[in-house]
């Protein structure tokens, strides 16, 4: 029976003849059959994805040895990710139906390195949510507690390597997207430096912000998927030029950041759950105990940070989605119309979800004649703020450790008032608002039977520190 616990071991069991390519995806196909309720996945490339594992297995039967450092491991890709000639809606009525006509950068490098794309995950519409209860085309559910979120938007991508669906996926992350729906489900997810991966082929929400990001089930698995996708890319001019590391020689980082801090208006914050709370003060005292030089500071910007954000992303999102207007491509309305104002209200009312319009509205709003200097210029000068702080903070520290949302997965339907929605993402929109890498890792489970875990970051471009001393902390709790 084919089970799967690291891409390291089952490389091993691909070298020993213990497994195939084949026996990887027909078990992943089954557990995605099995699984269909979860609604985690949009489309499957069932016949494809077995073609391929055979063409793999056939290589190196022939060779002896893989044919890459991803050869054969089952991923999955988040629904605004493009792969060339296959759908990509971004979760939406108004994409639907429409066909990539190339592929991601880096959906390219993964395929070039050996891996098998398996199909593509829900998600929120346009990666606009935190629960995936804004897909056009269903809720995903969490596989712990069907009764419960998975986290979003990247919650198809999520619940895939949760349930055992592939072995990993790619998410997008605008604000926490990818962290936060890790935490409720988990697994490790990470949100790399702005620009250490291409965002060519991402279906943009808002450009300054986005970042694909990864899930896995370990910390090595992320290093690895990183060290394959990353780097510099002609087709993005935001992307790094800095040289990609080798992120999955973990073990080989002996000289690991030992200066962590926190800001201590998280721990005091009202929407903080009690048990999240005492369950991140008992680990800091672990860390403490452990050699880690763990500090308290003051990070006076932190009821700041989430309207700034939402200021800022809907500003961009209101442009970006300006595209999508029923002439170019994608859904258009069927009702009979008098003119191309018209056209254009009528597709966009239809083909948008609730939760993209009122985004759409916001940043339309913020970035209007009266209202631009009063809201957009100001953010972005509270932007800017959060940038020199975050400099100040990384000249005497490696890293800053939070809770990674305020509290576990929550019911479907449980929040209704989109601030209130909003306000799950207050420490995870931080490392957004400044470009550094983050990640979230699995450490609790609640009195609720629900996981969570704690948030990590670090410095711009100290991406390997950051997955070392990841990988530090999830031995010290035991998760290796």
């Amino acid at each position: 029976m084919f089970s799967f616990i690291s891409i390291k071991d089952y490389h091993a069991d691909l070298l020993h003849g213990r497994t195939t390519c084949v026996d990887a995806v027909h078990y992943f196909l089954g557990q995605i059959e099995q699984h269909q309720h979860l609604n985690a996945f949009l489309e499957v490339y069932g016949a494809e994805a077995l073609s391929r594992a055979s063409e793999l297995d056939k290589q190196q039967s022939e060779s002896g040895r893989l044919q890459g450092s991803l050869h054969g491991v089952v991923i999955g890709l988040k629904d605004v990710i493009c792969y060339k000639d296959h759908q990509v809606t971004a979760a939406s009525r108004i994409l639907e139906g429409f066909t990539s006509v190339y592929s991601a950068t880096a959906v390219e490098r993964l395929l070039a390195a050996g891996a098998i794309i398996i199909g593509r995950q829900n998600c929120d519409e346009f990666a606009m949510g935190s629960s995936n209860e804004n897909s056009a085309f269903g809720n995903v559910l969490n596989a712990t507690d069907n009764s419960r979120v998975p986290g979003g938007s990247s919650g198809g991508s999520a619940v895939s390597v949760q349930a055992g669906l592939c072995m990993v996926s790619l998410g997008s992350d605008t604000g926490g997207s990818v962290r936060q729906p890790a935490d409720f489900c988990g697994i490790v997810g990470m949100k790399p430096t702005y620009g250490k991966i291409s965002r060519y082929g991402l279906i943009a929400y808002a450009s300054s912000f986005d970042q694909i990001g990864i899930f896995a089930r370990s910390v090595q698995d992320v290093a690895i998927i990183l060290e394959n996708i990353a780097g510099k890319d002609a087709y993005d001019s935001t992307a790094s030029d800095a040289p990609v590391e080798s992120y999955s020689q973990l073990q080989q980082q002996k000289e690991a950041p030992k200066r962590i801090a926190y800001f201590r208006q998280v721990l005091e914050h009202d929407a903080l759950d009690p048990e999240i709370a005492t369950s991140f003060r008992s680990f800091i005292e672990k860390l403490t105990d452990s050699g880690y030089d763990v500090q308290a500071i003051d990070f006076e910007y932190l009821e700041y940070v989430v309207p700034t954000y939402y200021v800022l992303t809907t500003a961009e999102a209101s442009s970006n989605l300006s595209r999508y207007d029923g002439v170019k491509y994608g859904y258009r309305s069927s009702s009979e119309n008098t003119g191309l104002t018209q056209l254009y209200n009528r597709t966009r009312t239809e083909g948008f979800g609730k939760e993209v319009q009122r985004r759409i509205l916001l940043g339309t709003f913020v970035l209007s004649a009266g209202y631009f200097d009063a809201y957009f210029t100001k953010a972005q000068k509270v932007r800017q703020l959060l940038v020199q702080k975050t400099k100040e903070i990384f000249s005497s520290f490696d890293a800053i450790i939070s809770p990674t949302v305020p509290s576990p997965a929550f019911k479907f339907a449980e929040i209704t008032d989109p601030i209130e929605m909003f306000l799950a993402d207050i420490y995870t929109v931080f490392a957004n608002l400044t470009g550094i890498p983050a990640i979230s890792l699995p450490l609790f489970i609640h009195s609720n039977k629900m996981p969570f875990g704690i948030q990590l970051m670090s410095f711009q471009e100290k991406d390997l520190c950051l997955l070392s001393l990841s990988e530090q902390l999830m031995l010290l709790a035991g998760k290796n």
